[in-house]
Parts: C-alpha cells; sequence; structure tokens
C-alpha cells in the first residue's frame, strides 16, 4: 500500500485548529507532509501551547487519515509550538496581585456570583490569600454573600498616599460598588462612569499581597468587560453556565469574546452550574431538571477544559441568603463539590503559566495542599 500525499492533504483539509477559521492546510498549521509506503510525516505548526487544543488537533489528524485516506496508515506527528517572545500585555499590572481570575457568564442567573464566594473562600481554606473585585456594578451581591452589607473600606495610607482597604470577611478581601450604594439604591451610571468607579477599585486600593484576585464580572459582553482587560493583565477567566440551551447559547458568546483576537484572554475552563438535582429522601437519584451535561458538551466543543459541576442543593443559596458561602461547611458534599473545583481551576492556572508567557508567572509547585505558589 503506497499513500497518496494529495489525498493526506484533502484529509487534513476537514479539520479546523481551535479559535481559527480556516482548516489546517489553508492556515499553515500544516508546515509539512511526508508519505512513504503505509507510513506519513505531519509537521504540525500551532500557535497555542494549550495542552487541549494540541491533543485535539493531532487527534483529528490521525482520524482524519484513518478514516479519510487508510485505516492501516502509520502516523507520525511532529507538533511544534510558537508563540510570540514578548506579547502584548494589556492593562497594567497590581503589585502584590500574582493572579487574576475572572470569573464572568453570558447570561444572568446562572450562578456566577455564588460559584465566584465559593471558590475564593475554597482558595483561601488551601492556604491561599485571596480577594475579590465585585465587578458587577449594576448588580454587586458580594456584600450579601459575605454578610458585610453594613461595612465601609476605610481609608489608609500607603507610601504616602490615599488608599482604600477592602473588607474583609472570612479570610477574603473584598471591595464593591455595593459599599458605597445603600442596598435599595440603584445604580444609574453610563459606561464611562462604571468604568472610572471600577478603576478606583483596582488601582486606589491596598490589596496588599494576593495569590489570587477573583473578578466577578456583571452578565454578557458589554463596557464592563472591556474595561476590565483593558485594565488589568487578566491571568484567564472561568465561564459559568447552566446547562439549559438558552444560557449555553450564551455562554458561548461569553468564552467567544474572551478568545477573540481583540482581546485574547485565556479560557480556563467552563463550569456547569444547576447540574442536576438530588431529594435528600432520595440521595442516589439525580434529576436533570435543566439539561443534561450542556456545558461539559459546551466545553467539549470548544475544546476548553471542563471544571466540573455544581448540583442543586437548597444549602447553597441559604447560604448565601445568610452571608456564609456554602464551601465553609465542613464535610458537607458542596465543600467537596468545590474542592475539585477549585483544584481543577488552579491546576488549569498552573497550565497557563507554566505555558504562556504571564504577565506576572507563578508557578504552583504542590497540588496536595495549593499551599505553595512562587514567582518565576
Amino acid at each position: 500500500m503506497k499513500l497518496d500525499k494529495k489525498e493526506i492533504l484533502k484529509a487534513l483539509e476537514t479539520i479546523t485548529i481551535a479559535g481559527e477559521g480556516k482548516n489546517m492546510v489553508e492556515s499553515g498549521a500544516i508546515s509539512n507532509v511526508v508519505a512513504f509506503g503505509d507510513e506519513v510525516i505531519i509537521d504540525l505548526l500551532l500557535h497555542t501551547p494549550a495542552m487541549h487544543i494540541k491533543k485535539r488537533a493531532e487527534d483529528d489528524i490521525r482520524k482524519a487519515i484513518l478514516e479519510l485516506v487508510s485505516a492501516e496508515a502509520k502516523i507520525k506527528i511532529n507538533t511544534k509550538v510558537e508563540t510570540p517572545d514578548k506579547p502584548e500585555i494589556k492593562g497594567k499590572s497590581i503589585p502584590g496581585i500574582k493572579n487574576i481570575v475572572a470569573v464572568a457568564s453570558g447570561k444572568g442567573g446562572v450562578g456566577k456570583s455564588t460559584v465566584t464566594a465559593n471558590l475564593a473562600v475554597t482558595l483561601a481554606k488551601m492556604g491561599f490569600a485571596v480577594g475579590i473585585l465585585d465587578a458587577d456594578i449594576y448588580g454587586p451581591s458580594m456584600p450579601i454573600m459575605f454578610d458585610v452589607e453594613t461595612e465601609k473600606p476605610i481609608s489608609v495610607t500607603v507610601d504616602g498616599k490615599s488608599k482604600m482597604k477592602p473588607v474583609e470577611s472570612y479570610e477574603i478581601k473584598i471591595l464593591s460598588i455595593g459599599f458605597f450604594t445603600a442596598p435599595s439604591q440603584a445604580v444609574i451610571w453610563r459606561g464611562p462612569m462604571a468604568s472610572k468607579a471600577l478603576n478606583q477599585m483596582i488601582f486606589d486600593a491596598d490589596w496588599g499581597d494576593l495569590d489570587f484576585l477573583l473578578v466577578d464580572l456583571p452578565p454578557g459582553t458589554g463596557d464592563i468587560h472591556l474595561s476590565i482587560v483593558q485594565s488589568l493583565p487578566i491571568t484567564g477567566v472561568v465561564v459559568v453556565s447552566t446547562p439549559q440551551a438558552v444560557a449555553l447559547a450564551d455562554a458561548k458568546k461569553g468564552v467567544s469574546m474572551f478568545m477573540s483576537e481583540a482581546i485574547n484572554v485565556p479560557v480556563l475552563g467552563i463550569i456547569e452550574n444547576m447540574a442536576y438535582f438530588t431529594p435528600e429522601e432520595l440521595p442516589d437519584n439525580k434529576y436533570y431538571i435543566f439539561g443534561k451535561e450542556g456545558a461539559r458538551n459546551l466545553a467539549e466543543d470548544l475544546d476548553v477544559p471542563f471544571l466540573g459541576e455544581v448540583p442543586i442543593v437548597q444549602s447553597i443559596r441559604e447560604a448565601g441568603d445568610y452571608g456564609r458561602p456554602a464551601a465553609l461547611q465542613e464535610g458537607s458534599v458542596i465543600e467537596a463539590v468545590f474542592q475539585e473545583l477549585t483544584r481543577n481551576v488552579v491546576q488549569e492556572v498552573v497550565n497557563r503559566n507554566d505555558n504562556l508567557p504571564a504577565t506576572e508567572a507563578v508557578k504552583i509547585t504542590t497540588m496536595a495542599g495549593c499551599s505553595a505558589v512562587n514567582k518565576k
């Protein structure tokens, strides 16, 4: 049997790489094809070092050749990754903050803020220094979720400059527009005013040393999102969605925005919230009220990591309303769920910082207790 190079190239034209509109041959990802006998050597050139994209591309190549050319082909793939030596860094870094992780959702009401709060307290329990910037200007919820509605940031002097000191609760440093407005007061601001308020909370605050600053973004894709990515060098973004089709359609738009060439913020993965319901009296039953594994399937379709799922549990809602995030409940199912989710998020941050030039590169050297965080 002798493989035909033209047939191989034709097969490879059926494959696209995540984030690129052209097929592998048109985009130049296939830099060379050598065929002799039943063996073929493919030189693959990628512009992203993300391991899941590399593996998906190699798997797609093998599948295309075996199915469209010859099931007996012996395939060798040499993958080379080329990334810019000095990528453009958006925004200016904040001294002392090592990783800035944005938490986003395309649609409102999917539990993005709840996930942010529980990720934060779980990170803190793992030994990290954590802060939350509540960037949901028009619907701030962190003051309620951390039971600090009546608190106000105080002014402190740092290096001769007046700074806001974030409010602290459960070892989390928090700043929110909710601290500066009455609970019943609507924030009626145009985009520039909202962006100015955000910049003050970001750069006029005494955050101190943080391993992670979580940014709770408003739903959708608008002015606030653009202001954040322009103001801060975001390490990566986590997207939260429910399994239902309407939420997934909006989540897909959110992922697309962050992965676009203009913004180019790494997507650390997707979390599925309200994945299923299990009644207390039927602990072995799962009821998929909003659909089954929709976010997991979306993550696979978009070639981004799936970080895990959060079930519908009444105590999560109650804990948020009472101002004590559910992940603080020692020995609970929810604590275990958020421990797994948080480990996955930390691992994706490790992967991102190991494989991409970082705004302030950090290497987390142990996953057991997730306690060692070092600058590269």
